[in-house]
């Protein structure tokens, strides 16, 4: 019964991986008309989580889709043998904790760099393309003192962290963090054109990005 049911696990965790490149994949042919960030300026106003690194093009080409692209294939593998010695011996009896762990840091160990491109038809966002009709709003904070991302890079203190969120789904996608204040507003207001709306945190300091609404 175990064995069935790790069976359907990896089975589901294999289908992920696949689809996350072929969703990314697409991403990159998107991102070619998108209109916001179009120059190196408007790039260089988006910060990637973690790293802190000035966001770059969605390419083929970039570090990042490389590793994605080979690294699918290695965690497929993977995944085939960790399930082969499963099914063959009797680990799972004794280390069931051990193995769904070393899965789950399998499948999240293939990720692509985080960003954001809007659309004429929606955006791309954490390197996933989402339709205006499948985003629930958005969050803007200002990352001011004690705000749990000041002092994590110079480049971070007072900027706007923005998380978007996205219908029919648990978790949102991962956040990212705009430099300046008219690079927030100007991604503010090309998602109010779209009929998108803000939420606030209000447990959280912020600053007030577009006046002409309650909004911020």
């Amino acid at each position: 019964m175990l064995n069935t049911i790790f069976t359907i696990i990896f089975i589901f965790g294999i289908y992920y991986l696949i689809r996350y490149r072929i969703k990314l994949r697409k991403a990159v042919q998107l991102s070619k008309d998108a209109f916001y960030p179009s120059n190196e300026e408007e790039f260089n106003s988006i910060l990637i989580p973690t790293e802190w690194r000035e966001m770059e093009c969605l390419s083929k080409n970039t570090k990042s889709y490389q590793y994605v692209k080979w690294g699918t294939v290695v965690a497929i593998l993977l995944l085939v043998m960790l399930l082969v010695i499963v099914l063959v011996t009797d680990v799972l009896g004794t280390s069931s904790f051990s193995i769904v762990s070393l899965f789950f840091v399998i499948i999240s160990a293939i990720k692509h760099r985080s960003n954001l491109f809007i659309l004429a038809n929606g955006i791309i966002f954490d390197s996933k393309f989402y339709s205006f009709s499948n985003i629930k709003g958005y969050e803007v904070e200002k990352i001011s003192r004690w705000h749990e991302l000041y002092g994590l890079d110079p480049k971070v203190n007072n900027g706007y962290k923005f998380v978007l969120n996205i219908k029919n789904k648990s978790f949102s996608p991962n956040f990212i963090v705009v430099k300046d204040y008219a690079s927030i507003e100007k991604i503010v207001d090309l998602l109010e054109k779209e009929g998108i709306s803000g939420i606030i945190n209000e447990e959280k300091p912020y600053a007030t990005v577009n006046s002409s609404t309650n909004k911020f």
